[in-house]
């Protein structure tokens, strides 16, 4: 084997971070799904003490990673800020679940949502992810992005805000922008974009993707693209349409074939 390849890989080993891998994250996100939702939990809890021990396990573990990924002497901070935040988080979740089950006729009840429904698996992941971008942790929210992106096929980056009651309908093939911005009571179904439009490296830290505001429904396979396109609250934006410009509050856009 040619020499220059091993000092080059030799090289690479010695120059390598910390990453935590995929699997230890998703145990994680999964020990925390089981405490928030009972329906995830294969344990049963007969004691509030119990459930206080689960999330110190929880809280353990992510201090460890994230110690290893940011290598400072603010991990305590971070953790703990993290769980503060977690009530709140926690609320929005319950809201995205009523959201689906009163957005999806076929949802049986909020209980089968939880536990079944790929929108709020994606969502969980994304909440949590989004806490700890917010936190500018490196690595983690984009692990965490991209394990729910492999088991649901919906895509959601990390730095999206996204308001209360989002609902996801189906979701396969969703993806959904850095910089997208979503408010209240959005639905959108299978094969959206939120995207950007071509951009240049440069403009990493612009507002590269949609603003989507209140009450809006974007059916399966749209396409909107831009940080200056605003999608105007109440408005309903229809199958396969390609939107680079603003809509008006209230509007119905449609695909013209």
């Amino acid at each position: 084997m040619d020499n220059t390849l091993l000092q080059k890989l030799f090289n690479a080993h010695q120059n390598k971070r910390f990453i935590p891998s995929r699997n230890d994250i998703g145990t994680i996100m999964n020990d925390l799904l089981g405490v928030l939702f009972p329906q995830h939990a294969d344990y049963e809890i007969s004691d509030i003490s119990e459930i206080k021990s689960k999330l110190v396990q929880v809280k353990s573990k992510l201090k460890k990673i994230i110690k290893n990924l940011n290598n400072t002497d603010n991990t305590d901070a971070l953790v703990s800020q993290f769980f503060d935040n977690l009530p709140t988080v926690y609320e929005s979740l319950l809201k995205d679940a009523e959201a689906i089950c009163k957005g999806d006729p076929a949802a049986f009840d909020i209980q089968e949502v939880i536990r079944i429904y790929p929108g709020f698996l994606a969502i969980y992941y994304h909440r949590i992810a989004h806490e700890f971008y917010k936190m500018n942790i490196n690595y983690l929210p984009r692990i965490l992005s991209e394990n729910v992106h492999s088991k649901t096929g919906i895509d959601i980056h990390p730095g999206a805000k996204i308001g209360d009651y989002f609902c996801i309908d189906h979701g396969t093939g969703i993806v959904i922008g850095e910089t997208t911005t979503i408010g209240n009571w959005v639905k959108i179904y299978q094969g959206v974009t939120l995207g950007a439009l071509s951009v240049e490296k440069g403009m990493a830290k612009t507002k590269r993707h949609p603003t989507i505001n209140d009450h809006v429904v974007i059916y399966a396979g749209a396409t909107i693209l831009g940080g200056k396109t605003i999608i105007g609250h109440h408005s309903i934006v229809g199958g396969n349409t390609w939107l680079t410009r603003s809509v008006a509050p209230n509007s119905k856009t449609y695909y013209k074939g």
